[in-house]
């Protein structure tokens, strides 16, 4: 018994010292830009793996150097509530969640009426903030498990408290991906319109922001027919967005 008492004592102690850890690195982004985040790391480490070489494009903007366009852009795509949510939009996360649940159902009936005939999984949807995806890419692994989604929710809570609306944003444009070694505002600026990001027309803002969730399948499909129908959604929506 003492024994395992002295284990749990230790990983408690473990989970406080990770988690100051932690304060202490956002604390100091307030002030100073993160060199590279986790996710960056990873990607690196695949290349190497996989092409024995790196290709990195990341050059950091400051806010005021990025585009408003695409500041616009960006949070009409992927958080339409970022300046007032606290971290967490728990109505994007419910409709996420009956989206998945309608999609599963179909798919359950699509098999009931012709078992023989194969299915396509249904696509899952998330309902994250930007500051949920910049916690998830700053400090976190790639791996989908109930213990990382908890930490997700803490850090979130901690960029919330600790860095403004503004900072969280600008963080997020300058480390999200953008393409294969592609990575922030100014690299993809310069990478798929020859231009810095402070000079991007609205529909350049746009065409970016509808890249985010999956910046590498369509950075080989600049021309596809959803990337054109997209960018035109946004655009519409471009106008109500806030910004911090």
């Amino acid at each position: 018994m003492k024994a395992m008492l002295r284990w749990l004592g230790l990983v408690v102690v473990a989970l406080v010292a990770l988690q100051l850890f932690f304060v202490a690195r956002i604390a100091a982004m307030a002030v100073v830009a993160p060199e590279s985040t986790t996710f960056q790391r990873s990607e690196i480490w695949a290349q190497v793996a996989s092409k024995g070489d790196v290709r990195w494009r990341q050059q950091w903007m400051p806010y005021a150097q990025i585009s408003d366009h695409l500041k616009r852009a960006v949070i009409a795509s992927e958080d339409g509530s970022f300046v007032t949510h606290d971290g967490v939009d728990w109505n994007a996360i419910e409709k996420a969640w009956e989206r998945n649940a309608q999609a599963e159902a179909q798919l359950a009936k699509a098999q009931a009426r012709a078992p023989e005939r194969p299915t396509r999984a249904p696509k899952i949807r998330g309902g994250s903030t930007i500051t949920q995806q910049l916690a998830k890419n700053l400090l976190l692994s790639g791996e989908r498990t109930l213990l990382r989604k908890g930490q997700e929710f803490v850090l979130t809570v901690l960029l919330e408290q600790l860095l403004s609306k503004q900072r969280i944003l600008e963080i997020y444009l300058n480390s999200v991906e953008w393409g294969d070694g592609v990575f922030g505002a100014e690299a993809a600026a310069q990478r798929y319109f020859g231009k810095p990001a402070a000079r991007l027309s609205p529909q350049e803002a746009a065409r970016l922001a509808v890249m985010l969730p999956a910046p590498k399948r369509f950075e080989k499909t600049p021309g596809s027919a959803y990337l054109a129908g997209r960018t035109r959604t946004i655009l519409a929506r471009m106008g109500s967005a806030e910004l911090p």
